[in-house]
């Protein structure tokens, strides 16, 4: 398993390393085919793991392949945790960046940085790999950094762009903050396990329920508490959570298909797992489940209102994962770890379709991405309309795709929940849900339905994209319709996960839906007569009167309630709040420190203070060489008196 584990990681990192290093050499295709075979490797690798681990019932690996550091008795080591969590996520992430490498062929093709493009997307597949493989918290580190870096250089791949270089900076600078509380997480376990292997940690855990450590001003905190929530904040700004959810919007000035490795597959999922892994310390904090929750839900609802008012189609897909981001959140919250995992895993095959889909339109339009110049392009681009309406379908939870599967046990799991705040997140979901069929209907008619709004020349030249593009979209809504009913029974109410998920016998919800769940297709009729369903259709059916049937109405409704549109066109505040206090105090920090620190007290006081000094006292001293004699001989008179008074007293 150890050989194969760094197969694994290791053949996406060699394709990085020849595509970046020697791009030049092997040219074009060359880069493509390396970064290509790389990554089809570690899929194929996966898919045998899976094997072993899933169906075949091997016992999980768990080892170190190379030792660091040794300190004090505590190793720094990089090694593997190959467990049936592991597994799916493996495969689902390889999966994925395959579809995209292969799409970014077409995407990319006229492109000046193509091997450069594809040496990052593999080194982000690797990055991501070493994040979901670790069996310990240094190394989960080191991949939880790689993913902010390599996304901070794929969001800014086109650096000629102003607004590119603003967001890949804004992304890392949100994610700088997150990763404190992150970092500070990770010391804690050191500090309090005094070792960073999961298994030791977790093991030592249950004895650890009960020790509480002064924060500040005598107040005592659970020390589980404290390194949940610290962790919990590192999974706040990787997964775009309130309020650290500003980077993942203004993402979207990278190429479509980093758009789609992102949001689906690696850097906004790795918070998610990452909770999930951590459920044995999660489990035993009632506070950090509630704020987990509590924070999900608030994502889940409030991004979903901000996807209304988008026209970038882009945008309002990332607006989308935003959402969906909530929805998984709240199921950790709620305990349900399986459920998280299981909207994460069927979440990245329609949301990576949805990006590919939007990136097919996009080259179609000629790199035109408003919705309002588009339209009817139902009948230029049918490949793209069937696989995107598949994959809208698939996020709004229509009954039978997969998306209904897991965002409807979400919603079970979360009503019967006992937590803290779950109210609230029930209210939040089922409402969410009507919101997600809206906007994305709304972008699905505006784009494919009603007349034609884009100019002439476009429309004479709009055609279906080709193979390169399409394919990886067919090959992802297979996954987006079928793997919900054939997943949800061993991956959510089955075994699927062993031991490598923990859940308390008094928050396992899932547990309670157990008994109650009798198959994929009883699971689609029970579904049926809840409202979440109805709520979706209705999504559905207002964007179409609004959206195609009377867009006058929509028209008056945005002119009535410009209010309301203002508030969500400026995103709540945040970025200008952020804008003004943090990017703007800031800058008032350093300018206060380079107008008294710099000019006043460096260069006025020390640097012109001294030559000021040294000049006043030359100045003195040069009155006293006067050039006379008697001068001198006066001088000479006073300092024999001054001597013999000091030898006589």
């Amino acid at each position: 398993m150890q050989n194969i584990s760094l197969a694994i990681v290791l053949a996406p990192l060699f394709g990085a390393i020849i595509a970046g290093l020697f791009g030049k050499a092997i040219g074009r295709a060359g880069a493509h085919w390396v970064t290509i075979i790389g990554v089809a490797i570690s899929f194929g690798l996966s898919l045998v793991v899976f094997k072993q681990i899933i169906l075949d019932g091997a016992d999980p690996y768990n080892g170190a392949v190379y030792t660091w550091l040794v300190s004090d008795g505590i190793k720094f080591e990089v090694g593997f945790l190959i467990d049936q969590l592991t597994a799916l996520m493996m495969v689902v992430v390889t999966f994925v960046s395959l579809m995209v490498h292969i799409y970014t062929i077409g995407y990319m093709r006229d492109d000046p940085g193509y091997q450069r493009f594809f040496s990052y997307i593999s080194l982000f597949t690797f990055s991501m790999l070493m994040l979901v493989m670790a069996n310990n918290f240094m190394q989960l580190f080191f991949g939880w950094e790689a993913v902010g870096l390599v996304s901070y250089l794929l969001i800014g791949f086109w650096y000629q762009k102003e607004s590119a270089i603003y967001a890949n900076l804004k992304a890392f600078l949100v994610n700088r903050v997150g990763d404190l509380g992150f970092l500070l997480g990770i010391a804690a376990v050191l500090m309090y396990f005094n070792t960073l292997d999961y298994a030791d940690v977790f093991s030592a855990a249950p004895s650890m329920a009960n020790v509480t450590a002064e924060v500040a001003m005598n107040q005592q905190w659970s020390v589980i508490t404290m390194i949940c929530i610290l962790l919990f904040i590192g999974a706040m700004g990787k997964s775009a959570q309130v309020p650290l959810h500003v980077w993942l919007p203004d993402s979207m000035e990278g190429p479509t298909p980093i758009s789609a490795l992102i949001h689906a597959a690696t850097m906004v999922t790795a918070g998610i797992f990452m909770v999930a892994r951590m459920s044995p310390l999660f489990e035993l904090s009632q506070t950090a489940l509630s704020v987990v929750i509590v924070i999900g839900a608030i994502t889940a609802l409030f991004m979903g209102f901000l996807g209304l008012v988008q026209n970038d189609i882009k945008r309002v897909v990332a607006y989308s994962t935003l959402s969906q981001l909530g929805y998984m959140t709240v199921a950790l919250g709620a305990s349900a770890y399986a459920t998280g995992i299981f909207h994460l895993m069927t979440h990245a095959f329609f949301k990576a379709l949805l990006f590919l889909a939007a990136g097919s339109v996009i080259i179609a339009m000629h790199h035109e991405q408003d919705i309002t110049k588009m339209g009817g392009l139902k009948k230029y681009m049918p490949i793209t309309y069937w696989t995107s309406l598949i994959g809208a379908l698939a996020l709004i939870g229509f009954p039978g795709f997969s998306g209904f599967f897991s965002k409807d046990s979400i919603i079970e799991a979360v009503q019967i929940s006992t937590v803290p705040g779950a109210d609230f997140a029930y209210f939040a979901v089922l409402l969410g849900v009507f919101i997600t069929a809206l906007y994305t209907f709304r972008m699905f008619f505006l784009v494919f339905h009603g007349k034609e709004r884009m100019d002439e020349h476009t429309r004479s030249h709009l055609h279906e994209s080709p193979a390169v593009v399409t394919v990886p979209l067919i090959l992802l809504a297979i996954p987006s319709v079928v793997i919900g009913a054939i997943a949800i029974g061993p991956l959510q109410f089955g075994d699927f996960f062993g031991r490598a998920i923990y859940v308390l016998p008094e928050h396992d919800v899932l547990g309670v839906l157990r008994g109650e769940y009798h198959g994929w297709v009883e699971f689609i009729v029970h579904g049926l007569m809840a409202p979440a369903v109805w709520l979706s259709a209705a999504g559905v059916a207002v964007a179409w009167f609004l959206y195609l049937k009377r867009p006058d109405i929509a028209a008056s409704i945005k002119e009535r309630f410009s209010w309301v549109y203002n508030i969500l066109d400026k995103k709540y505040g945040f970025d200008d709040f952020n804008d003004a206090v943090f990017a703007g105090g800031g800058r008032s920090v350093g300018r206060l420190f380079w107008r008294f620190g710099d000019i006043k007290l460096i260069d006025g006081v020390m640097v012109n203070g001294t030559a000021n000094g040294i000049g006043w006292i030359s100045g003195v001293v040069r009155r006293a060489q006067s050039g006379y004699m008697y001068h001198y001989a006066f001088a000479m008179i006073i300092g024999l008196v001054v001597l013999l008074t000091f030898f006589v007293y």
